[in-house]
């Protein structure tokens, strides 16, 4: 395989999972620079996402375009440390990574700053090193590293940033993040990572065991009830972002909002059991919520 060669499976392997997101990462409605530009930030963020999770495809091709020599190829931190060394070379070098040579150019043209990137690299750091959150508020300020730079991402990429906006955006991709850990709880458990506070698995008598059995009892589902009402709260307060910006740019956040509120209401409809596996939305549910969120409706 040529170099060109690797560089396009490389690319392709992590742009490919786009189409499996609970949100629209680039939807065919948008103009055609701002596809371009949030492809090339979606990347970024799902291939810090996979490094931190160990989903990096096989064979070792991203630790070696990154420099990782191969007895570290398995070494998450390693391969952060090289990834976050690569980032810095998008804005005052030349970047090895294909994703990051993709994302290059959107940084130039939308005068995008390392911060947010940063964020994204520093949560999949804590993931190696925190496993467990004691308060809600540690939860979210998890969040803020791990969701919260996306959003703001998409509104440097659309020309849109106000603080009151950046406000609610934060409040949609913490509300996100939540749903997903929700969604995940399984998963995450047998990669011995629990995003449910252990103050509130306390406070409803839910022990660790409990989440490794294969459908959830009383006490669980009603912890799952409650952060689900929480992740809905948050997509509430950010709602407005929505009506706050015009045209195609509000129908892909509504989308966002959408995407959340609709999993929210898969999570209830499976009577808040996430254990056996993800519960998802179907395209109805997704279509509904977001005529509702258009409309500005609860």
């Amino acid at each position: 395989m040529t170099g060109t060669d690797t560089a396009t499976a490389l690319e392709r392997a992590t742009l490919d999972k786009a189409a499996r997101e609970n949100f629209p990462v680039a939807p065919f409605f948008l103009p055609r620079a701002w596809r371009t530009d949030l492809m090339a930030v979606y990347g970024f963020a799902r291939l810090v996402d996979d490094i931190g999770d160990g989903d990096l495809a096989p064979g070792g091709a991203d630790a070696r375009v990154l420099g990782v020599p191969p007895e570290r190829a398995d070494d998450r931190l390693a391969l952060l440390d090289a990834f976050e060394a690569d980032l810095r070379r998008v804005f005052d070098g030349t970047p090895h990574h294909p994703l990051l040579r993709r994302l290059q150019p959107t940084v130039r043209r939308r005068g995008l700053t390392p911060e947010p990137f940063l964020g994204l690299i520093a949560a999949n750091r804590q993931d190696q090193l925190v496993t467990r959150y004691e308060t809600y508020d540690d939860l979210r300020a998890y969040c803020e590293l791990s969701a919260n730079p996306v959003g703001r991402l998409v509104l440097a990429v659309t020309g849109t940033e106000t603080p009151e906006r950046i406000r609610r955006s934060d409040a949609v991709c913490t509300g996100l993040q939540i749903v997903e850990h929700l969604q995940d709880v399984a998963e995450d458990l047998g990669r011995d990572r629990i995003y449910l506070p252990a103050q509130d698995m306390k406070r409803f008598h839910v022990q660790e065991s409990d989440l490794a059995a294969p459908s959830a009892g009383a006490s669980v589902r009603a912890l799952v009830a409650f952060e689900a009402r929480r992740a809905h709260d948050l997509l509430n307060e950010g709602a407005p972002l929505v009506g706050s910006v015009h045209g195609r740019l509000r129908l892909l956040l509504a989308g966002f909002v959408a995407g959340g509120k609709a999993a929210v209401r898969a999570i209830a409809a499976a009577d808040f059991d996430v254990l056996p596996g993800p519960p998802k939305p179907g395209k109805l549910q997704l279509l509904r919520e977001a005529g509702t969120t258009l409309r500005g409706e609860g």
